[in-house]
């Protein structure tokens, strides 16, 4: 075998491969998770490389860009749904994932199969290969998100998609998902988040955010932005000759939306005027109303169902818990869910089961929160970023003060989630605090049901 051929299997070497037998999804997995050992990269040089190692495939479908703080995945989700129903072959793509990496990858609507994930990414790996044995042992090697990004585009042009919704990662500037060309950019919002990276201003931020814009095409505003943002991108927009849309502040109540929270009606309000933007004319009010009513955007204020993805600790019979999954992760995103959390509720008692990163403002997160709460559960999820759980009830009781909220700690997301059910029996358990909380929860076995 060549010297790059073990690069890219690795040692041991895997079998199938060896034999000449396309990737297993496993297979793939296993060599993305291998690749987080070398963290982010910003900047889009090795990225151009290894796009041009697999023959451009970014370049062979249009593309929207969706940018900002909070609400990516939703209106990526949400436009990519509109498009396909107005007839268009739509691909996207978005981070991070729940259960699996091919989640991120869409056709159609539909994740990315198994028999076309490990594939995708074993040409990634050996373009990677080549690139990083290029470069030497001192050259930054090819990372995780450039390599799933790579897959990405490959897999949204063998499909062949009119176009492909992208989301950003981290930023937009440097973002590895930047070497596309968007006639249409997308900014949600703006909030100070990932300050070390992008700016300790809104200004800062969106500046970075918005550097991706492209001359002559359409720039998308969500409503309700914050004035230094909006101010940055009229700036921009006017330097680049770009026209702006600014979306509706919510959808217009004919339209019965799947995907429950307010926040989601101005998401896909937001996705409506993308979607617009890119056709460059009316939708079709029935293909619009089809994707509301048909879309669930998985780990967003989503009921877990009753297949298999249940938590155990229903309680008593017919006094079961509902199990409530959202991924608000910083404070803007709590405060949304907050908004849309009473009407939810309808006066049944709420137990949040929280675990928070150490690089997000969790004090901010709790005190937004805790007033609806009745109990809260803090535990710890997975990623090494996490907060202790015992650490994060710290903060919690002393956000709570001399309030009745109750606070206790379980480590373990799965334990943590059955005894929330267990103390609010015909009450509420919101898991929330980091989407990484959530992928614990649900990890291995897909719901079977979505109520």
């Amino acid at each position: 075998m060549s010297e790059v051929g073990e690069a890219v299997l690795g040692s041991p070497p895997d079998q199938a491969s060896v034999a000449g037998e396309p990737w297993s999804a496993r297979r793939a997995e296993r060599y993305l998770l291998g690749l987080e050992r070398f963290g982010m990269h910003f900047g889009l040089e090795k990225m151009r490389r290894l796009m041009g190692e697999l023959d451009s495939p970014h370049e062979r479908f249009a593309s929207i860009h969706v940018v900002g703080t909070n609400g990516k995945s939703s209106t990526t989700r949400m436009i990519a749904a509109i498009l396909e129903r107005q007839g268009q072959r739509t691909g996207s793509y978005t981070s991070p994932h729940l259960v699996s990496f091919a989640e991120r990858i869409q056709v159609a609507g539909r994740d990315l199969a198994d028999r076309r994930f490990g594939p995708a990414v074993e040409r990634v790996a050996r373009a990677a290969a080549v690139i990083d044995a290029a470069t030497g042992v001192d050259g930054d090697p090819v990372t995780q998100f450039e390599a799933l990004t790579a897959a990405a585009y490959g897999e949204l042009a063998a499909a062949g998609v009119d176009v492909g919704v992208i989301e950003a990662g981290l930023g937009a500037r440097y973002d590895a998902t930047s070497v596309i060309d968007p006639r249409v950019t997308v900014l949600t919002n703006i909030g100070l988040e990932h300050t070390a990276w992008l700016g300790e201003t809104i200004a800062e931020i969106a500046g970075e955010k918005l550097a991706v814009v492209a001359a002559g095409g359409v720039l998308v505003l969500g409503a309700g932005l914050h004035p230094d943002a909006l101010a940055v991108a009229r700036a921009v927009a006017a330097e680049r000759g770009a026209r702006i849309v600014e979306a509706q502040a919510t959808l217009a109540p004919e339209f019965r939306l799947r995907a429950r929270g307010d926040y989601q009606r101005r998401n896909f309000a937001l996705a409506m005027a993308a979607a617009e933007a890119h056709v460059e004319g009316p939708l079709d009010a029935q293909a619009v109303g089809r994707a509301a009513a048909e879309l669930v955007v998985a780990g967003r204020f989503e009921v877990l169902g009753r297949g298999r993805g249940r938590p155990p600790g229903g309680g008593p019979s017919g006094r079961a818990a509902v199990t409530l999954l959202d991924g608000a992760h910083n404070p803007a995103g709590i405060d949304a869910l907050v908004e849309s959390l009473p009407g939810f509720l309808a006066g049944r008692r709420l137990c949040a089961v929280v675990s928070i990163l150490e690089d997000k403002d969790s004090r901010s997160m709790l005190t937004a929160l805790l007033p609806l709460c009745a109990r809260v559960i803090c535990t710890t999820a997975s990623n090494p970023r996490a907060v202790p759980a015992d650490a994060l009830a710290g903060v919690a009781r002393d956000v709570a003060g001399s309030s009745a909220t109750a606070i206790e700690v379980q480590p373990d997301p799965r334990r943590a989630v059955a005894l929330g059910r267990e103390r609010v029996p015909g009450g509420v358990v919101l898991v929330t605090g980091s989407i990484y909380l959530i992928s614990d929860v649900v990890r291995g076995s897909r719901r079977g049901s979505t109520l």
